[in-house]
Parts: structure tokens; C-alpha cells; sequence
């Protein structure tokens, strides 16, 4: 007698989610927009990227009874097309191109905007996280800032060569050249002056090298051209300084612009932390600020600043709706480890490659951590790095901040900083436990050394 065959269901195949939808391929000059074959006689249809156009796409879409659009996110050809769809009432996916490219073919634009109308249909597609748009407003204005700071960056580096070629060696006797002695320095030469004693007599008390050991360094070969190049670089970096400060202003008039999260908030504790003083950070009180929009002071977290915070609330918004659980917040950010398992073995474990802004913003907060001899994420650092190396105990100790930044956020609860001291007492007892009951399945007993 054989075995009895289960009936096995009959594949429906992909059922229809978004019957409304749209899909468009978006260039420089033309757009290319699909609707369902139902929905209008041509459904598929040219259009320009000037802002009448984009108004005629809105139109035709409505009168097609579209609901919601996916469309690539192909350079910033699809900001405007994007803020116009979603001010005209349309739900707007952007999608990552990587998820439209495993299947090969479709070398057209109008095969492309079919493509991406027939997925999103089915409900294949998932769109790109974005912030509320004021939050995008101001996020926009800090990815600006950051902008000018790396071009006068390049203006420093000119800086450093020119006096270079004079051998003039700033360098080696202070720590920053566009610190208050260094620009002091360098706008005298600038100026005219080229005896080493009278430029080293600008120096600031607390300067480690002193008068002489400068005015031996700033004896150097001026020579004309290197001084024009000197004289150009300063110019440009003063330049951006001006910018950055205007750009400041916008910010603070931004933060001023967003809601609050209650009407009254318990008074701002004291700083948890001595300020650094970065010649980089905003001028404005980014910490009240912050505070007034989140209602948590997200500074008093080892390793982050006012700089870093202000970008990763900008890039996540201030309340993480869009994130559930701390896991999909950390796996967003490019922090979590990705695991290829098969057959119910881990093959290898890495994270993925990422350009998220928030994720390097916690990099960066985990490298000033690591070097904290006393708070619990310098402690953490310090057994990683052990078990794993520097590179990966940096990516550990992001993600580790980034759980944390995730429940003080989400839960409105005060960081408190176990200490280094005392997070070392736990991880010991914790490891003592462990070797306990290794030897106890074992049959032995763990005695401590005299």
C-alpha cells in the first residue's frame, strides 16, 4: 500500500496589492511614467523634468487614479519629482536601485518604468526611509555645513604645503595651524612680517613649545609665489569660516522652527561632560536645542557631541516611528552584522558596506569613546579590541552606543554611565560564572589561585 500524497494548493501566483500604482524612470531631460494597462489608453507616457512638467505628470497620474508612485533614487533627479508627487497627495516610494537590477533585460526607459509599475503592484518594493520634511529641511541644511567644512578643510591642506615649500615648519611646534596662535602666525606673514622672533612673540600661553623653539621653526625660505599660494588659501579659508557661520544661523532658525516635544520640559541638568571646545562644532546652544525637540539629553552619552547628535537626529528624526525594535534601527545603520547562513550554519558574518551618514556619525562617536579611560564604552572597546581587533571593537562599540542612543530616545530615559570600573567588576563575575559551570559539566571545580 503506498503513502498517502498530501493534496498539495495550487500556486496563485503574485496577487495584486496596489492596483492604483505608478512607475517611473526618472533622467536628467525626460520621465518616463507607467500605470496600470486599465488605468488609461497609453499607459505609458514621456514627460520633461521642468516644473510645469512635473505639475502635467501630477496631473496625468490623477487622472489615471493613481495612488502611490515608486521611482529610482537616481542621483537627486528625483528630489523635485518627489516633494511635488507628495505635496499633490500621492504616496511616494523611492527605491533602492539595487532591488530593481537582479533580473537582467529591460535596456529601455519604458521597459524600466513598466518594470518598476509591475513590482510595486505586487508589493515587491520597499521604499527608502525619509524623515517628516522639516526634519529633512534641516537635515538638509547640516549635510550643507558639512559640505564647507570639508572644503576648507582642502584650504588648510594648501596652508600646510605652502609653508611647507618655505620650510617653515609650523607644523612641528603646534598641534592646529588654524588655531588661535597658528592664524595669528600666519596672517603676520601674510601681512609682511618675516622675523621669527616678533612672529613668535604672537604665541599663546598655552603652548607647549616655547618662543624660541617657534622662532627656530619659522626661519624659512620666503619666497614670492609661496607666499601668493599662502596668501590664497587663507583667503579661501576665511571665506568658508563665513560661510559656516552663516549656515550656523539657518540651523538655529531651523531648530527654532521645530515643535517641541511637550510645552514644559524639566530644567536642562548640567553638563555631564567638559565641553571640547571644537573649532568645528555650531555656534549656536545645539544642546538646548536638542533637548527642547527630543526631551532627552542625548549628549550625556559617552563619545557624542553636539555635532554628532544634531546629524543623527537629523538623518532618523527625533522620535525613531519609523523603526520598531532596536535591531532594525541598528541593521538600518549599516552597524548590525549580516549573517550568511546555510543549512542552519553561520558561513560568515560581516556588515554590509553603507554611505548612512547616522552610522558614520556613530563610527566617529565610538572612536572619542574608545580613548574615555573611565566610561562604560571605552571599557567596552578595550575588551573587544582584544578579542577582535581595533576595526571590528570600532564597529562593536557603534553598535553598542547605537542601542543605547536607540532606548534613551525611545523610552525618554536619562543615560547613566556604569563606569568603567564597574563594568569591568560585571564582565569578570560574569566570566567567572561561566567557567563555574564549564568545570562543573566537566566534573571539576573551579578553585581560586592563592
Amino acid at each position: 500500500m503506498g503513502r498517502r500524497q498530501t493534496p498539495v494548493p495550487a500556486w496563485e501566483g503574485l496577487k495584486v496589492i496596489h492596483p492604483n500604482a505608478a512607475g517611473l524612470d526618472i533622467g536628467s531631460e525626460e520621465i518616463w511614467a507607467a500605470v496600470a494597462p486599465a488605468a488609461a489608453p497609453a499607459a505609458v507616457s514621456k514627460f520633461g523634468t521642468f516644473t510645469p512638467d512635473l505639475h502635467t505628470l501630477a496631473d496625468w497620474l490623477a487622472a489615471c487614479g493613481v495612488d502611490t508612485v515608486a521611482m529610482e533614487s537616481t542621483g537627486v533627479y528625483w528630489i523635485p519629482v518627489y516633494e511635488i508627487l507628495e505635496a499633490r497627495g500621492f504616496q511616494v516610494y523611492v527605491v533602492n536601485a539595487c532591488h530593481l537590477k537582479n533580473v537582467p533585460g529591460r535596456k529601455s526607459d519604458i521597459q524600466d518604468c513598466q518594470w518598476i509599475q509591475g513590482l510595486h503592484s505586487v508589493g515587491l518594493l520597499r521604499g527608502s526611509f525619509r524623515p517628516a520634511a522639516e526634519i529633512v529641511a534641516l537635515r538638509a541644511y547640516l549635510r550643507h555645513r558639512a559640505a564647507l567644512l570639508e572644503y576648507r578643510a582642502a584650504h588648510i591642506q594648501h596652508m600646510q604645503k605652502a609653508l611647507q615649500q618655505m620650510n617653515v615648519q609650523l607644523t612641528q611646534v603646534l598641534t592646529d595651524i588654524t588655531g588661535v596662535t597658528g592664524l595669528a602666525i600666519i596672517r603676520a606673514i601674510v601681512a609682511g612680517e618675516r622675523n621669527p622672533q616678533q612672529l613668535a612673540a604672537l604665541r599663546q600661553r598655552n603652548c607647549k613649545q616655547n618662543e624660541e623653539t617657534i622662532a627656530k621653526a619659522l626661519t624659512g625660505n620666503y619666497r614670492r609665489e609661496h607666499l601668493f599660494a599662502l596668501q590664497q588659501a587663507l583667503a579661501l579659508y576665511d571665506f568658508y569660516t563665513e560661510q559656516v557661520q552663516d549656515c550656523d544661523v539657518e540651523i538655529a532658525h531651523q531648530f527654532a522652527n521645530l515643535k517641541p516635544i511637550a510645552d514644559e520640559l524639566p530644567p536642562l541638568p548640567p553638563p555631564a561632560k567638559a565641553d571640547s571646545h571644537s573649532k568645528n562644532g555650531p555656534n549656536y546652544d545645539a544642546r538646548t536645542l536638542l533637548y527642547q525637540l527630543t526631551g532627552v539629553d542625548l549628549l550625556a552619552i559617552p563619545g557624542l557631541n553636539a555635532s554628532t547628535v544634531q546629524t543623527i537626529i537629523a538623518e532618523v528624526g527625533p522620535n525613531l516611528e519609523a523603526f520598531p525594535t532596536e535591531k532594525e534601527f541598528c541593521s538600518w545603520l549599516g552597524l548590525a552584522p549580516h549573517n550568511d547562513i546555510s543549512g542552519g550554519k553561520r558561513l560568515r558574518s560581516r556588515t554590509l558596506k553603507t554611505h548612512n551618514r547616522a552610522g558614520q556619525a556613530f563610527r566617529m562617536a565610538a572612536h572619542a569613546a574608545a580613548k574615555t579611560p573611565r566610561s562604560v564604552f571605552g571599557a567596552f572597546y578595550r575588551r573587544m579590541k582584544g578579542r577582535l581587533g581595533a576595526k571590528q571593537a570600532l564597529v562593536a562599540t557603534a553598535h553598542k552606543m547605537a542601542r543605547a542612543f536607540y532606548f534613551v530616545l525611545k523610552h525618554r530615559v536619562p543615560f547613566h554611565d556604569l563606569g568603567g570600573d564597574e563594568y569591568e567588576r560585571i564582565a569578570n563575575e560574569r566570566e567567572q560564572k561561566n567557567l563555574q559551570k564549564r568545570a562543573a559539566k566537566l566534573g571539576m571545580v573551579l578553585v581560586p589561585a592563592t
